[in-house]
């Protein structure tokens, strides 16, 4: 009988070894997955920080290009606001002229009530208008001698 319990217990030993053995080539092939998904993820943190790297870089770029624009166009508007100022003085002489020009052009033209009584205004005199007021213009702008 003890020699039957000792191959009783020997026999339990060796499943219990078969068992171990089997149980470390489950931990093993595990293990190896694990060892291949953290290269794989260090594999795709290198590529994150290279493309945060890159990002980095372009928001700089964007920044600088930002700043240029942003000095042009403070340049154009200022320019533009100066060229406004210009043209709106222009305009206000241009109405001036063409008050005179219609001054001019109503005292050439005889009223109705005057066309049967008086001879019409000749064309000397209306160019002398003309010119009287062109060069009342040039004296307000600055430009006759």
């Amino acid at each position: 009988m003890s020699h039957f319990l000792g191959i009783v217990i020997e026999s339990l030993v060796a499943v219990l070894l078969l068992l171990t053995i089997g149980y470390c080539m489950l931990l093993n092939k595990r293990l190896k997955r694990l060892k291949a998904d953290e290269h794989s993820l260090k594999a795709t943190i290198a590529e994150l920080i290279t493309a945060t790297e890159i990002a980095e870089r372009a928001i700089g770029g964007l920044k600088h290009t930002v700043r240029d624009v942003n000095e042009n166009l403070g340049s154009q508007l200022a320019a533009a606001t100066q060229m406004a100022g210009h043209l709106k003085g222009m305009l206000a002489e241009g109405d001036g002229v063409i008050r005179r020009l219609s001054k001019i052009a109503i005292a050439a033209r005889p009223s109705q009530e005057a066309e049967s009584a008086a001879p019409r205004v000749s064309t000397a005199k209306a160019v002398a208008a003309a010119a009287e007021a062109f060069s009342e213009r040039r004296k307000a702008s600055g430009l006759a001698a």
